[in-house]
């Protein structure tokens, strides 16, 4: 297991958040505007090991270091967050070309598989009688965010 930073403040030992630690936690994402896209405070917390992409890593970087016990806020820009929403990854597909046995309506998502068996999905943007327009983009590439977060354990 991950060796887990502590300080000594007076008599206190305060444990804090390393880039590889198992960490326990209330998170929540909302828009700028907060609304709210996903959160665990209502119910039960998160467990999350650091590095492994079960969060993303640019969301990560802004729990290092934080101490167990306290409540975070942070108002993030798209660079900060999932990054420019990029171009390239929003593509015309033909019909045809789209996974089988799958409804295709806009503003729905679609599974792809890769060769190797990854897995990967798009956003379908745009529908006719012969193509999708299909994004690629995180969901929330391009946007500022609402990152909070509270801190129950480090194991």
């Amino acid at each position: 297991m991950a060796e887990t930073a502590v300080e000594r403040e007076g008599e206190e030992r305060v444990e804090r958040v390393r880039p590889d630690s198992l960490v326990t936690l209330h998170y929540r994402i909302a828009t700028r505007d907060d609304v709210e896209l996903i959160s665990t405070f209502g119910g039960n917390p998160a467990t999350l090991q650091l590095g492994s992409g079960e969060l993303a890593p640019t969301l990560e970087r802004w729990l290092v270091d934080l101490p167990v016990g306290e409540h975070h806020v942070f108002l993030l820009e798209a660079h900060q967050a999932f990054g420019a929403a990029d171009p390239a990854l929003v593509q015309r597909m033909a019909l045809s070309d789209l996974p089988k046995n799958v409804p295709v309506e806009v503003h729905g998502m679609i599974e792809f598989a890769t060769p190797d068996g990854a897995k990967f999905v798009g956003f379908v943007r745009e529908l006719d009688d012969t193509s999708a327009l299909i994004d690629f983009n995180h969901p929330l590439a391009g946007k500022a965010v609402r990152f909070e977060a509270r801190v129950i354990g480090v194991l």
